[in-house]
């Protein structure tokens, strides 16, 4: 894959910094960027999140350096090349091996998608604040992650 476009960098650091703050104040967990995941095994699925979370009484490394399971919370902050169908796969994979909650971070619409279960899903606008009991007590306004 090319290498993350300039919206698409920024919107992730914005995210990490948001995200980062916060967790490591509260002392919640780690914040991690483009990190891999081990989802399942035989075969292996290993999801990489822009941006993702996982609680401090869940961090755990696998042998190959990986994080052994699913994180909390996966953000992926969406390109224009992005095909729907992939984003789609990808997010059930995420929901069906445990992960919390995933964020559809699109920097064009300036949205963010809450997916809970593919049928419990929130679209979240600029002027809405994003609040996710996944990362307790977390909430932001929408415009800031685009800021």
């Amino acid at each position: 894959m090319p290498p993350a476009k300039y919206e698409h960098m920024r919107v992730c650091a914005n995210l990490t910094i948001i995200l980062g703050q916060y967790v490591k104040a509260n002392r919640l967990g780690m914040i991690g960027t483009e990190g891999g995941y081990i989802l399942e095994s035989d075969p292996d699925t290993i999801l990489a999140p822009d941006v993702s979370f996982v609680a401090q009484h869940r961090i755990s490394l696998s042998p190959a350096g990986y994080h052994s399971g699913p994180p909390d919370l996966a953000v992926e902050v969406l390109s224009p090349g992005d095909r729907r169908s992939y984003v789609e796969r990808k997010l059930a994979v995420y929901l069906e091996t445990g992960t919390r909650s995933v964020w559809l971070v699109d920097p064009r619409g300036r949205t963010v998608e809450v997916v809970k279960s593919l049928n419990d899903r929130r679209i979240l606008h600029e002027t809405d604040e994003l609040v996710d009991d996944t990362v307790p007590g977390f909430r932001v306004k929408v415009s800031e992650i685009f800021a």
